[in-house]
């Protein structure tokens, strides 16, 4: 039996439609608005630098307002884009930091394993988060600075209760020597996309702090908006959180 080249055509067409359709959903890209939160001195700028950077930046100085970064992360062969606001933690800057609350997507609220005060904070910094960030928000709760064993204040036991109790994930951080550092983000990112994937978030709406920037209909014009709104944010000078000694 025969094919015509009609016939030939239309399967030609229809399935070639079906493969780039297939690729196109592979190759999603999403943007994902993350803050770090908590008290001033808990190592939040160190965490920030040894996700970007992959080393440890020691002797910095207070964050003034908030300072930006951002990387590109692959989740499940995703290409995901975290725009990572490092607020300050100093009680004069709250009202200014709060600002940036808005429309975030995940956080990290970091505490010092080695400072109570900065532990029993916590609450607090939760409250805000969950006030004025976007409704479906994902928090991991940090203890920060586990390469300093020797003057724990804050057990682990103690904080991963509180994580159970709020319904946050937990984990112990090292900005030092990076342990559980990258896997904070991950684990953060991972959980939103899932949350995607279910339907109980959607992507492009307002406030939600996510970008879906290449779909279907490849919206290439979202992508320039925020590469070019990287470029500016990494003109400008990087100021950082002081006496983070990890």
């Amino acid at each position: 039996m025969s094919i015509s080249s009609e016939t030939y055509g239309n399967l030609f067409n229809k399935y070639h439609f079906s493969f780039i359709y297939f690729f196109l959903l592979l190759n999603k890209e999403y943007l994902l608005k993350f803050l770090i939160i908590g008290c001033a001195s808990t190592g939040k700028t160190c965490i920030l630098h040894q996700f970007i950077d992959n080393k440890f930046k020691a002797n910095v100085t207070h964050t003034i307002g908030a300072e930006f970064g951002s990387k590109i992360i692959n989740i499940n062969k995703i290409n995901v884009k975290l725009q990572i606001w490092d607020t300050a933690g100093q009680e004069r800057f709250q009202s200014v930091t709060r600002s940036y609350y808005r429309g975030a997507s995940g956080a990290l609220l970091v505490y010092d394993i080695t400072n109570r005060e900065s532990y029993n904070a916590v609450a607090n910094w939760l409250s805000d988060a969950r006030r004025l960030a976007s409704p479906n928000v994902i928090i991991i709760l940090c203890g920060n600075k586990k390469d300093l064993e020797d003057q724990r204040e804050i057990t682990f036991t103690e904080a991963n209760q509180f994580a159970q109790d709020n319904d946050l994930i937990f984990f112990e951080t090292s900005a030092m020597t990076g342990e559980n550092v990258h896997e904070s983000f991950l684990q953060c990112a991972q959980i939103i996309l899932s949350k995607i994937d279910s339907g109980s978030i959607h992507p492009n709406r307002i406030h939600s702090g996510i970008q879906c920037l290449r779909s279907i209909a490849d919206n290439r014009s979202n992508r320039s908006q925020y590469a070019n709104f990287d470029d500016e944010q990494r003109n400008k000078s990087r100021k950082s959180c002081a006496l983070c000694q990890t």
